[in-house]
């Protein structure tokens, strides 16, 4: 043992989580040792990378758009679309605590902090069937989430410049030490010398994410009795590889619950530049697209439609034959609806360039679809559907896909404009005439039309498969975020929150996300650990 520090209070994790409940500790006057596993300048973990759509019920925003939500309404489609059972003790009240506190909680303390939002509201994850967002509520940060996490950062640090706070960079908690039935320490290894630290504190707070940055541990979690696909991309961060979750099961009986519920998107890519082995990005997968199997043939008999149920995607293309699928489009799509999840693919609200955001949403963002044209070999552009099938084939290596079979499925859908809009009879084409009712969506929603539509090519195919991205389940806590034990009595002096928490109570989504919820459920659950720390 090489050395030992003291605080207050130790956070395990540098994500947003972690950085908010640091930031409300040292403000309440405490002593905190942030311990995180990255280097120094990836300080904020996934939400550095991510998009930042929230979640939010009873905003400024929902009142100025007419939209009449309310708690009630939110936490009756929460359960419902998550399919809460009534055991799911934990898990509902947290999913009633984010309902009730999101407006305060999370968007006027925002608001306090620096962080704005765009005047838009979006509906998402409506549901197949409206048993989604019965009501638009997903937010979006201006500056995207790499904003809003550095801001935060730059607080918790103003907040500790009295030397308060000790960041550790590149040092992995391996274990903890307990006495007397109280954790009392973490023991760190310093990632470049192998040197082992000793975290002493009476508090220590656990946000270091979930399990989906291991591909073993999601292979191992998987639900038996979903199908699974052979392969999948990366979209989590790295180092959530469930390590210390299962030390605290096993060790001090911590109760890790849904563990095998995930939250994975169906049409990931492959990083052009990947930041690590596996690296994906999640595609937010064009409505007019059509998609279809590996053979060029249109998944049905119910079209997939993205924007209303992401796990019926995942499920749907987790089934297949082939770990792949493929989104056929044309231009003319691509410019309205394309778009690629995070911070990283969003320059113009990542760096709050208002006007050309609005250009590129009202004109098309001609710039995203020609940067993956160059960057992504998965991401094929031609002007015929002959010469498109050469392109598919290559990438894959086979004679899959043939050129009769695709025209084929073109030629179907086309077929429904040949009649005029009065008779049109694909569920599809619907489910886009339903969106673009609500005006946010009607900006990134084309409005139906052939595929083969003179002037709208070149013919675009994407190369997409299943990507992981949240862990759903993790250590189950109650409403002051106290990790529990088996026998459901409180661990002392250890507390969890965020995604190692499973966003509260150890599953508060339950199998489904409204989407947006994660962000917003790292802030509400960091907030209330710290003002139960502070409360002694």
């Amino acid at each position: 043992m090489s050395a030992t520090y003291e605080a207050d209070v130790i956070v395990v994790g540098g994500g947003l989580a972690g950085i908010v409940c640091a930031l409300e500790c040292l403000r309440g006057g405490q002593r905190v040792i942030l311990v995180d596993r990255d280097r120094a300048d990836r300080l904020g973990g996934l939400a550095l990378w991510a998009f930042g759509g929230m979640a939010l019920v009873g905003t400024p925003e929902q009142k100025r758009m007419r939209i009449p939500d309310t708690p009630e309404r939110a936490l009756q489609d929460w359960v419902r679309f998550g399919e809460l059972s009534d055991s799911d003790v934990w898990p509902r009240r947290w999913a009633q605590y984010y309902v009730e506190n999101s407006r305060t909680e999370v968007y006027d303390w925002l608001k306090q902090e620096g962080v704005r939002f765009l005047p838009a509201v979006n509906w998402v994850e409506r549901g197949l069937y409206g048993e989604g967002n019965t009501l638009p509520r997903y937010h979006v940060v201006w500056g995207t989430a790499q904003t809003l996490t550095r801001c935060l950062i730059a607080a918790m640090q103003r907040a500790g410049a009295d030397g308060r706070l000790t960041l550790l960079h590149e040092h992995c908690v391996q274990s903890l030490e307990s006495s007397g039935g109280r954790v009392v320490a973490a023991l760190a290894q310093e990632v470049a010398s192998g040197r082992i630290l000793r975290l002493q504190a009476p508090t220590i707070v656990l946000a270091m994410g979930g399990i989906n940055g291991s591909q073993e541990q999601v292979q191992a979690h998987w639900p038996q009795e979903r199908p699974k696909p052979a392969l999948w991309l990366n979209g989590a961060h790295p180092f959530s590889d469930g390590q210390l979750h299962h030390w605290l099961q096993q060790s001090l009986s911590a109760r890790l619950t849904h563990v095998g519920e995930m939250w994975n998107y169906a049409a990931g890519i492959p990083h052009p530049q990947p930041h690590f082995p596996g690296h994906g990005l999640s595609t937010i997968p064009c409505k007019s697209a059509l998609w279809l199997n590996h053979r060029g043939e249109r998944i049905g008999p119910q079209p997939l439609v993205t924007g209303f149920d992401t796990h019926d995607l995942c499920q749907k293309v987790a089934v297949l034959e082939r770990p792949y699928t493929w989104a056929l489009l044309n231009w003319r799509i691509a410019a309205r609806e394309f778009a690629i999840s995070g911070a990283e693919h969003n320059q113009r609200i990542r760096d709050r360039q208002w006007l050309p955001f609005l250009w590129e949403t009202l004109r098309g963002n001609h710039r995203l679809v020609r940067q993956m044209q160059q960057e992504s070999r998965h991401f094929l552009v031609d002007a015929s559907l002959p010469g498109l099938v050469q392109k598919m084939n290559a990438l894959t290596g086979s004679d899959e896909v043939q050129t009769e079979v695709l025209q084929a499925s073109v030629d179907a859908f086309d077929a429904n404009f040949c009649g005029g809009a009065h008779l049109h009879n694909d569920d599809q084409i619907r489910r886009i005439l339903h969106a673009r009712q609500w005006r946010p969506d009607s900006l990134r929603t084309c409005r139906p039309a052939p595929l083969q539509k003179k002037g709208a090519g070149p013919f675009i195919a994407i190369h997409q498969q299943l990507i992981t991205r949240k862990s759903l389940g993790g250590l189950q806590t109650d409403l002051a975020g106290r990790v529990l034990d088996e026998s459901g009595a409180a661990i002392a002096g250890l507390y969890a929150i965020g995604e190692a928490a499973g966003f509260g109570g150890g599953g508060a989504h339950g199998k489904r996300s409204l989407e947006g919820t994660f962000l917003p459920a790292c802030i509400l659950t960091a907030r209330a650990a710290a003002r139960s720390v502070l409360q002694g």
